[in-house]
């Protein structure tokens, strides 16, 4: 197994810890500030009932942006992966 580091990271209000490779983490950490920063953007400028409102906006504006050909362009198969990551940890989260 690699050698993986354990990492807590913050989104919509929730930890999530992580294990991932070192060479991983700055990039994992700028990630997660664009995402929150996102999601505050969306808070502050739209009525939603709850931070899943926010976040599933934040979601719609990076795959609209991809679909767009955005300046931050990542490969598809990447974002399904990842959003599938984070349905995952959300419902985990909300099951509790």
């Amino acid at each position: 197994m690699p050698n993986l580091i354990p990492v807590n990271i913050l989104i919509a209000d929730r930890t999530y810890r992580l294990k991932i490779e070192p060479a991983d983490e700055e990039k994992l950490r700028k990630t997660v500030k664009f995402i929150n920063e996102k999601i505050m953007e969306f808070k502050t400028n739209f009525a939603g009932k709850d931070m899943q409102d926010y976040i599933s906006m934040a979601f719609l504006w990076f795959a609209t942006e991809q679909s767009d050909g955005g300046a931050n362009k990542v490969g598809l198969a990447d974002i399904g992966a990842k959003l599938q990551t984070i349905e995952a940890l959300i419902d985990k989260g909300l099951a509790i």
